[in-house]
């Protein structure tokens, strides 16, 4: 997996990418070998994903500050 251009994903798209790596993990087909490296796949994906929504919240955390807008769920 080419690193630079996983990280340009959006959040949808890393998610729809983790669900089809999860669904390629789920087949009865699939060699340990290749389990393996679909799992470290998955894995970059998940840790997009985590980074993009941690980037998010900063984001609204900061707004809040700045602009005086209320935390998500208050």
């Amino acid at each position: 997996m080419a690193k630079r251009k996983e990280e340009k994903l959006s959040l949808e798209e890393a998610l729809g990418k983790l669900d089809e790596t999860i669904s390629r993990l789920q087949s009865d087909e699939v060699s340990l070998e290749e389990s393996f490296e679909l799992y470290k796949t998955g894995m970059d994906y998940v840790k997009i994903c985590s980074e993009t929504i941690d980037m998010v919240e900063k984001k609204v955390l900061m707004l809040n500050q700045e602009g005086n807008l209320n935390e998500l769920g208050e």
